[in-house]
Order: C-alpha cells, then structure tokens, then sequence
C-alpha cells in the first residue's frame, strides 16, 4: 500500500516550496549514503520512498494531442502531463521535462497509465500478478512474465503519474508516421532522428519547462533516447534507455547473417497496424487530419515488401535495393541504424536482459560510452524482451524500474544528491546464482581458457544425433560429426528470446534444451569440483565442412545440472558465408584466438565455401554473466538450424540447399570453444 498523497492547493506557491523542501531534506534523498548492493542498501529504500509519495502535487493535469511543428512541416502529436491540484488543474512552477517518443500510440501509453492509476484496478491487478505461481506446470513461465508486471517496466513504457505528481512534465510523441502524427514512419532514419532532436529542443522552450530535458522508454523508445543522446542536444541531461538496440542489422534484422523471422515480421506488423489506428473525436468534432489519411495510404505497410521481397528473392540480385543498402558498409541506412554511442555524453542508465532481443547492443553500447561509472551504469537481468524489470524491488533484487528512473532524474535534471551515481555501475544478475555488483562488464579477474570438442561419449546426452565431450587437452583423433537442418530450436531459449519471451511460458523450452538437444551436436564438460564463474564473451572455433555453397551455424552455451537439466546461458550464430569479421572492431584473446568476433554483414564481404572443404568458423556468442556450481557440467550444443531466431533469406537458404554440414576433428585444426572462467577447469 502506498503512503498517502500530500496535498497542495493550485497557484500556493509557499506551500509548493516548503513541501519540495521538506521531501529534499527527507532521508535518504539529499545527502543520501553511498548505494549498497544491487538493492541500493538504505539509499535504495529511500528512493523507494520518495518514488512512492508523499509528492509534492495530488494531481496530474493532460494536454491531449498537442501539435509539434518539425522543420519540414510535418505536425507530430503529444499528450502533455503536468503537475496538478487535485482539481487537476496544472501548476504554474517550470519543471524539467522527461520526452518519451512511441511509435506504439501515445493512446496505448495513455490507457496503461490510466489503468495503473485506478485506485481499485491497479491493487487488484498486482495483486493477481503477486498469487500468480504456476510452478511445476507446463506453463509455468507465466509466473516470471506476472513478476514482471510489478517490476516498474510498464510505468517505463507509457506513463508515470508518480514522477509527474513530484514535478516532472511528462511527454509521450508519436514517432513520424504512427499514432495521430503526419508523415510515413521513418523507422530510425535521419529524419525520425531529427524529429527527436526537434522535440526535445520545443519540450525546453515551453512556457512549463524549467529547460532541463531527459528521456524515457522501452525498446523503440529507449533506441531514440541513444540515437538523441549521441547528438548530444544542450537541453538533454539524463536518459534512462530500458532495452535500447544499437546495431539493428545484427541484433534483430539479420543476426549472424539470418533474418530474425521469429520478431521482425510480427513486430512490423504490429506497428503498421497501430499506426492505421484514427483519431475518433476528430472524426466527430470536424478537426479530421486529412494529411493523417493521406500519409497512411501513401504507405500502409512500411518495410513489409521489401521484407518479403528478400524472403523469396530467388538470388542476391534481387534483394530490393532498400535491403541492399542496409548490407553495404557505411550507406546512410546503415550507419542510421547503429548506436555511436561513443559520441555520447549524456548520464545514461542501461537496463538490458541477457536474453533480450537487444543483449548483442547493450553492454557494447555501456563500455563505448565515453563517461565515468556512475554517470554511466548497466544494469542485467535474465530477462526476455516482455519481462524487463522482472522481480525488481523485491529483497536482493535492485529497486523497481520505475524508482530507478526517478533517481536518475533527481540526480541529473534537479541536481539532488541521492546517491545514485554511486549504484552500480554494473548491476548482474548472475545466472545459477543471484544479483551482483561489479565495477565492469565483463568482470576483471577472467581467465580465457580453450575447451576442445572430442568425439568421446560424455555420457550425459545419449539422445542428442551426437555426445561428444569437451575436454582440457585437445583430442589426437580424426574424424567427422554430421549434423543436418531440423526444427526443435522452435523449442528453446533462442526461440524465447527471439519472441520476445513468449516461447518461455513453456519452461521445458526456455529453461531447458534437451528437447532442442535432439536436434544437436552436444559436447561436455566433466562435472567441476570447484564453483566457478564466466564473465564476458565466448566463441566457438569449428573446423567445418559443408556439403553445398552454404552454411547455417549456431551453437548455444548450457549449464547441466547433476539432474540432466541443461539450462542455456548464451548462444550465437553465423551463415557460413557471412563468417567475415571486422579485426579492429573484433576482441581477441593473448593467444590471438577470436573471443568476440564483430562480424562485417556486408554482401561485399561474403565468403562462398567450396563444398567438401575445410573453412574455419567462429561463431560468437553473446555475452554472458554466470556460475557454474559444483557438480554442474559446460555443454556447447552445435546446430545446423535455428529457427525462429533466424532463417536465412532464400538466395542464402538456396545455397545451404539444407543439406548436411560436418565438424572436421583434426588435431592439427581442431575446434574449440574459448571461455572466460573465474578459475581454469581440470
């Protein structure tokens, strides 16, 4: 139960003033102790408290549909929330301004918020969420998707009247071209760039705005703060980015050279769909935007067939040339689609997931920011795109989404000392274990050790096409392990993380892979008699063989438990054409091994194999943060499909012609996987 709301009378400028000075002079907020733990210590539970009221305003006061003029003409729109009486008439004091730009309607956003207001809805719901527990059911990854509701997420995603009743202007856009905005949605292009920019530059000037801006948002949204903040505008101070992208082609579009089918077709289709959505009082008060209209016929399903047009182009010539341009090297299209985040000098606070849609981004995107830690922070969860903020606030847990959100902007847009710039700066959630606090990502103290695949029976997996082993000391053996296309990735934590989380309902799937495993190569360990830790990258090194011009690679890194459980803890993949790597943007280890290969994604680079030859691979793996506890083995399952995560567009699947592929054991080439591990394994 929340404490109750402090009241103020509209237009009682002293009574404002004595109650923001007693919240900033409450424990905890100013002056605030150094943050302790992923919970923050006492400096989390104050800004719980001051997240949760009392405020300094009882009310919240909207302006709907608010026209901004962008410099080409084009009017986008925006509900604008304001502190109010409980009249819910708007104050007069300037406050700072968090901008929060949706391609998802501000309508959804608006009704979210609506419903996390009722006074009897909202208790109800979390409620139900906090009974929810289908454990030991089929379905019972229903329960993390329940913890998630109360994780603060959802306020980060549409609006939060708690932030605005302390004094803060909410405003949520419709991106170009969705929601009531005019245009053609623009999806992250220069001119959407632009756009934001623009709004943010209006949001300073308005008459409410005290000139301090910040951002909020989930997904798209937390990708427009990035792109916003890598141009670095006077007004922004804070962004708080919950699942941003930073390089679109390979975290969503084509990971690993295989289109992300599982999310990119339905995703679009969402947004397309959204965007037809019309303004009903328009339609009955005669304010209709007929530019609106026009726009939304001009171009009803943006991105869709040139998409299709890729999935069955019958060779690489026929990929449209909108695709073309997105697989050429620094083309405009290409370079709009990246984060350079190295130009970023905003505070920036990154919530990402290890099994988010985006977790290739994320942490890449945290260490190229040129700031200290603390003004810089990273926060990951083993969370999926839908679940972000999962369990937060919880005991041990870090504070919800939405209380970390206001401390930040306390800190960065009010200037008050609360102690969050000494939280983190790297919050993990260690898989196999629990949350942790650490001074980087990957964690110092990593030793990089090779595992070599044998074709010796580890005894733990006699239903995968093969048991191999993985051992200290590389194998004298020759020979050849086959694996052949087939489609029980469906079940797996890559096809949870790749829908967003909705495959993981089925634990067996997301918390599991030995149904997948049937479909695999699988090599492993032998159980450790010492808790280790792996922190960072890992990569696969195969000696490979394939039977036509292609290649479809993927391997998944699991934790097997002494009960048979293996529990995926990372995973990558690669067309075997597409295996070219950019060096200076690649990490290798002192040895020269590839440790976190950066692949180029360009048709200029491609690779064709020559059936039955020997081409070496590395398959790069996205990072990871784990323990591997006494009695548990390391596993590296190697597959030759991967759907829905990714199915290669028709030129590519054409030349797999779906035929067999081969890991050549050859001790003179052998193949490996190199692991960051707290302790060498024996």
């Amino acid at each position: 139960m929340r404490i109750p709301r402090l009241l103020s009378k509209a237009g009682s400028t002293a009574g404002v003033v004595a109650t923001s000075a007693l919240l900033l002079v409450a424990p905890g907020t100013a002056g605030a102790a150094t943050a302790v733990g992923p919970s923050g210590g006492a400096a989390g539970a104050a800004w719980t408290r001051n997240h949760d009221g009392p405020h300094t305003y009882a009310g919240v006061h909207t302006d709907w549909d608010v026209p901004i003029r962008m410099s080409d003409g084009t009017i986008l729109k925006a509900n604008v929330y304001r502190p109010a009486d409980a009249a819910q008439r708007p104050a007069s004091t300037k406050t700072p301004v968090i901008v929060n730009m949706t391609p998802y309607t501000k309508l959804v956003s608006a009704v979210t918020a609506a419903a996390l207001q009722n006074p009897v809805l909202e208790p109800f719901v979390m409620q139900i969420a906090s009974m929810i527990n289908l454990s030991g059911t089929p379905i019972d990854g229903v329960t993390e998707l329940a913890k998630a509701a109360k994780g603060g997420g959802i306020r980060s995603f549409s609006v939060d009247f708690d932030l605005v009743r302390s004094g803060y202007t909410q405003v949520v856009v419709d991106v170009r071209g969705t929601g009531f905005s005019q245009g053609v949605w623009n999806v992250f292009q220069q001119r959407e760039q632009q756009d934001t920019v623009e709004v943010i530059d209006w949001a300073s000037r308005q008459r409410w705005s005290d000139g301090k801006v910040g951002m909020s948002g989930v997904s798209y949204s937390a990708i427009n703060q990035i792109q916003a903040a890598n141009k670095n505008p006077a007004a922004l101070k804070a962004i708080m980015p919950v699942e941003p992208g930073g390089d679109l082609i390979r975290d969503i579009v084509a990971p690993g050279g295989a289109l992300g089918f599982g999310f990119l077709p339905n995703w679009l289709l969402a947004v397309n769909g959204l965007k037809m959505v019309p303004d009903v009082k328009s339609m009955f008060n005669g304010t209709f935007d007929w530019k609106w209209l026009a726009s939304r016929i001009s171009d009803p399903l943006v991105f869709f067939p040139q998409l299709f047009q890729a999935l069955f182009a019958p060779d690489i010539r026929s990929i449209p040339p909108e695709l073309k341009r997105l697989l050429v090297n620094n083309s405009q299209e290409r370079r709009s689609w990246q984060d350079h985040a190295e130009r970023i000098t905003t505070p920036t606070m990154i919530y990402g997931g290890w099994f988010d849609l985006f977790t290739n981004s994320e942490v890449r995107m945290y260490n190229k920011i040129p700031l200290p830690p603390g003004r810089k922070q990273l926060i990951m969860g083993e969370t999926y795109h839908m679940t972000p903020g999962m369990d937060f606030g919880e005991n041990g847990n870090p504070p919800r989404l939405d209380v970390l959100a206001k401390a930040w902007y306390d800190k960065w847009l009010k200037g008050i000392d609360n102690g969050i710039d000494t939280y983190g700066p790297a919050t993990l959630y260690q898989m196999g274990n629990r949350w942790i606090t650490a001074k980087q990502f990957p964690r110092a103290g990593m030793t990089r050790q090779r595992l070599y695949l044998s074709d010796r029976p580890s005894g733990t997996a006699p239903y995968a096409v093969r048991d191999g082993s993985l051992t200290v000391g590389a194998p004298n053996t020759h020979g050849r392990l086959t694996i052949s296309p087939g489609v029980l990735t469906v079940c797996s934590r890559d096809s949870a993380q790749q829908t967003a989380g909705i495959m993981a309902v089925f634990s067996f799937c997301g918390k599991d892979n030995r149904l997948a495993e049937h479909n695999a190569l699988t090599f492993t360990t032998q159980p450790v008699g010492k808790t280790r830790t792996l922190s960072g990258y890992v990569n696969l090194h195969l000696n490979a063989v394939m039977d036509a011009t292609d290649g479809y690679w993927t391997a998944m890194l699991t934790d097997v438990a002494p009960d048979g459980s293996s529990r995926p803890i990372s995973s990558g993949q690669v067309m075997a054409s597409l295996r070219a790597i950019d060096k200076a943007q690649s990490t290798f280890a002192g040895n020269g091994d590839v440790i976190d290969p950066f692949y180029k994604l360009t048709l200029a680079s491609r690779q064709p194999v020559t059936p039955g030859h020997a081409v070496s691979l590395d398959i790069g793996l996205l990072p990871t943060e784990a323990m591997l506890k006494v009695g548990h083995r390391l596993r590296i399952d190697v597959y030759a499909m991967n759907f829905p995560r990714g199915l290669p567009l028709r030129p590519l699947l054409n030349e797999t012609g779906l035929k067999p592929e081969h890991i050549q054991l050859d001790p003179n080439r052998p193949s490996f996987v190199n692991i960051p591990v707290s302790e060498a394994l024996r």
